[in-house]
């Protein structure tokens, strides 16, 4: 064993403050009151958390921290952290270094920054951070860490986390419930267990420099195809080139420092596509290592002359990069209730499981596209490999047969009996993974979890896994209703299944996404087809998502209504930003260049016709001629443009200033690209004043 491969074990985790440290800082006493207070859900008391406190500062300090920051997720997508030193003024021109229970478990950063949706006036700046005590602290750039909520003054979520946990506690309950039937008395929680895999460009930082878009916008909102993009599919699983590599090798050594279990690397589909793939761990502490993931890439990328693209399409014509979000629910006792089992009360319980998750998709469908919608991610869905816009659930072959089994009552192939009895025939082992996966499928099945694969590669993926969960929740609470009443249980178990099932098959699809028959199909199975984030955004708020969240507890109505309004001005403004971002390219910089070419062409034009006569000119005539025209549409579209985008109508409301944004100011944006995507095969590149694809793709 290499003494690189010794120290993994030693280097992993080493600047978390997980349970293991925690045991050599902090008391006995304190840890079993810590534990206790977990356990319980109950708030720590301000001894026990002076107590941590004291341990974390010191184990802090022995490795350089100077400053301490609450670690928060507010509604921007982003992280947020605001730093405090250690220092503390004793007095005569001395300090300590000091840090109090009352720091570590509340802080109060200025909350009137960031998006509240309404739920509080900008004027009323005070928010809070709580500690969350399930989300280890951890030490970088020389500051301790502290994983935190962040509410309001009036006590309203203004993060992604505290839903998350709310949308957690909600479906153990009810998850419990229903293991309460099947004589599990052991399991006393489940938790929802989750990998997100995470895909992203990488290109030459010079280049980056030179392209406005890529800074302002992160995509480029043009570029003419190049000569070779994916065609011949060398690039994915292809060997990785030396310098991406030591980026690799160093993003692997940072994230696992940060207790971040980095598994899997290698090349994507597109040129300069590249995946970054986790253990599974529980979803809390996976969204947190996703927001950290993200920007640790970003870091180490910079320090190898690279830049880190997590928008879900920076170049048009190959892929785009999403994040699959692996799903399943774990007990406490180590069970997987999406593994199959081996006997009938195993089979018939992993049935029950399947079930609500297939019904609570098909109910709310619409809460789960909206989940992924936003400008970034309307360029990916249905594009090369992402899912469709149409939600819909892959299961596989065997599976499939199962369900139609017990729907149909007709016979299954490996079975004697013509019908199958849940709870009563013994059901065949089910193979964990025996069918081949579904690229084009945006739910699918893969042996013991669910791939939930419309995420886009730079959200958080709080959003899609509060739903997830939330939906789980609710289909479970409705079933362990029904049979905790039961006289006869395996009976009422088989119709509940067979039930569902017949009501809420037409979500289940194995087919191609992506032929126009399944959308045909779709229509005719009554799903909906919400084909971008205009037309998803308003569907998070329909009357049954609201209950559904308010039922729950995991958002109150005004929650729900602060974060739709958030959402979809944040989608306005992007596109805002990207159009005003595209005019600057063109009148600074593109229309210039097109006239400097076409000025070259012609004084080239005036030299031959001088000394070889007109007949020997018509190439540069020809090049003249078309660059002119080109510059003269690119002219009058982007005056179009500016126009559509200085003359928003002053009294539309967000939902409708969206639909504004979608309909004509992107539209606008989508002509002006056309012309200078041709303009540029045409211009030389000598002329052309930014990186080209062919360069930004092909450079590292």
């Amino acid at each position: 064993m290499s003494k690189q491969t010794n120290r993994i074990p030693e280097l992993f985790g080493s600047c978390v403050f997980n349970e293991e440290t925690m045991a050599q800082y902090v008391p006995r006493q304190t840890m079993e009151a810590w534990r206790k207070c977990l356990k319980n859900g109950q708030p720590l008391p301000l001894e026990v958390a002076n107590d941590i406190a004291d341990g974390m500062k010191t184990w802090a300090l022995e490795r350089g921290a100077t400053h301490f920051t609450h670690w928060f997720q507010p509604m921007t997508g982003f992280t947020a952290e605001k730093h405090d030193s250690f220092l503390s003024p004793t007095g005569g021109g001395r300090i300590i270094m000091d840090f109090s229970g009352k720091e570590l478990v509340r802080g109060e950063p200025d909350a009137s920054s960031f998006p509240s949706g309404g739920l509080r006036a900008t004027f009323e700046a005070r928010g809070y951070t709580a500690w969350d005590p399930t989300s280890y602290a951890f030490i970088k750039d020389n500051s301790l860490y502290i994983p935190t909520v962040f509410c309001s003054y009036s006590g309203e979520a203004l993060d992604k986390k505290t839903p998350l946990l709310r949308s957690n506690d909600a479906v153990s309950r009810q998850a419990v419930r229903v293991l309460r039937l099947f004589g599990d008395n052991e399991s006393n929680r489940v938790s929802a267990q989750v990998g997100p895999e995470q895909e992203y460009f990488l290109i030459d930082k010079e280049l980056y420099q030179k392209r406005e878009d890529l800074r302002m916008c992160g995509r480029t909102l043009f570029g003419a195809k190049p000569p070779k993009g994916q065609e011949l599919d060398d690039h994915y699983f292809g060997s990785i080139r030396p310098r991406v590599t030591a980026y690799m090798q160093e993003l692997d050594e940072e994230l696992w420092k940060l207790g971040i279990y980095s598994k899997t690397k290698h090349n994507e589909v597109a040129p300069s596509q590249h995946e970054m793939a986790p253990v599974y761990c529980d979803v809390n502490t996976a969204c947190d290592h996703n927001q950290l993931a993200m920007e640790v890439m970003k870091k180490v990328a910079d320090r190898h002359g690279l830049v880190c693209l997590l928008h879900e399409k920076p170049f048009a014509g190959v892929n785009g990069s999403g994040k699959h979000n692996n799903w399943s629910l774990s007990t406490d006792t180590g069970k997987n209730l999406f593994a199959p089992g081996k006997t009938p009360s195993q089979n018939a319980q992993f049935l029950l499981f399947l079930t609500a998750f297939i019904q609570g998709v098909d109910e709310y469908q619409e809460l789960l596209r909206s989940t992924v919608a936003f400008a970034g991610n309307d360029h990916r869905l249905g594009a090369q490999e992402a899912p469709p816009a149409i939600v819909s659930i892959f299961l596989g072959d065997e599976l499939s047969e199962i369900i139609d089994s017990i729907v149909d009552d007709t016979d299954y192939t490996d079975r004697k009996r013509k019908t199958l009895r849940i709870g009563v025939d013994v059901l065949p082992t089910i193979p964990q993974d025996t069918t081949d996966r579904n690229r084009t499928s945006p739910v699918a099945f893969t042996g013991n979890k669910f791939e939930f694969r419309m995420l886009g590669s730079s959200q958080s993926i709080s959003g899609p896994n509060i739903a997830l969960n939330t939906i789980m929740a609710e289909e479970l609470s409705r079933f362990a209703d029904r049979l905790e009443c039961s006289e006869n249980f395996e009976e009422d178990l088989h119709t509940l299944i067979k039930t569902s099932l017949q009501q809420h098959r037409r979500i289940l699809f194995n087919g191609n996404g992506y032929e126009d028959s399944w959308i045909e199909e779709a229509g005719k199975r009554g799903l909906a087809n919400l084909k971008n984030a205009a037309e998803a955004l308003p569907c998070f708020v329909m009357e049954k998502n609201v209950e559904l969240m308010t039922r729950h507890g995991i958002l109150t109505r005004q929650e729900m209504m602060a974060r739709h309004e958030i959402h979809m001005e944040n989608y306005s403004k992007i596109i805002r930003i990207e159009a005003a971002t595209l005019i600057d390219m063109v009148q600074h910089t593109l229309l210039n260049a097109a006239t400097t070419y076409t000025s070259h062409l012609c004084q080239a034009i005036e030299r031959k016709k001088s000394t070889l006569g007109e007949s020997s000119c018509r190439v540069e005539l020809a090049l003249a001629g078309s660059v002119s025209k080109l510059n003269e549409d690119l002219l009058d579209r982007c005056a179009a443009l500016k126009t559509a985008l200085d003359t928003i109508p002053a009294d539309l409301d967000t939902e409708a200033e969206m639909h504004y944004c979608h309909d004509v100011i992107f539209a606008d944006m989508t002509r002006v690209r056309e012309t200078i995507d041709h303009m540029e095969t045409l211009v030389a590149s000598d002329y052309w004043p930014v990186p080209t694809y062919s360069e930004l793709l092909f450079s590292v």
